[in-house]
């Protein structure tokens, strides 16, 4: 992510040069990073991921979006594209441009975000009192971290490394193999 060249920007600022931008820009605490483009491996697992979660939910309810629909943490103050999110709260209805209560939300890991998806973002996203779950899916080795928030409210670590990964906060199971199908790991 890159600095845009405005400072202190409101967050109705914000939507609105967000909504006629061309390049798609987080927002954190007053200032709008450029995202860079996807590998081709973390295009795919995320569409990959998209289709296995969009079959699971069908008819529940929840609605899966990918990395073109913002999340927004209003208790710090910012906007994040998260590459896969899922809300069942009848709330994120009311506003087509961002959801604000997300079940289960995805990053698939590149190199140059990797250390801020598994901190700061991290820390930003645990604000959130609905989210359950946070996902971390490399693509460069063949593992998916689950974070799964337990009942006494502390983020629990799973790994899965072969055979099937689970997603607890939809009750989701699926071969490793669905999620990395057509990737070339590297």
């Amino acid at each position: 992510m890159v600095a845009s060249p405005q400072p202190d920007l409101t967050v109705q600022d914000y939507l609105h040069l967000e909504a006629a931008s061309p390049t798609k820009h987080e927002y954190i605490d007053g200032a709008a990073y450029a995202m860079a483009g996807a590998s081709d491996a973390h295009v795919t697992i995320t569409v990959n991921l998209a289709a296995l979660l969009r079959s699971h939910v069908r008819g529940s309810g929840c609605r899966v979006y990918i990395a073109d629909l913002k999340a927004r943490i209003e208790a710090r103050n910012c906007f994040y594209y998260p590459d896969v999110m899922v809300t069942c709260d009848e709330r994120d209805r009311e506003n087509d441009m961002y959801k604000c209560f997300p079940k289960l939300i995805v990053e698939v890991l590149s190199e140059s975000t990797e250390a801020f998806d598994r901190g700061d973002k991290f820390a930003d996203y645990q604000s959130l009192e609905t989210l359950e779950e946070y996902v971390l899916v490399n693509t460069r080795h063949r593992r998916v971290e689950c974070f799964h928030r337990n009942e006494a409210g502390l983020w629990v670590l799973r790994y899965h490394t072969e055979g099937e990964f689970t997603l607890a906060s939809l009750n989701f199971s699926a071969p490793l193999a669905a999620l990395y199908e057509d990737v070339e790991l590297g």
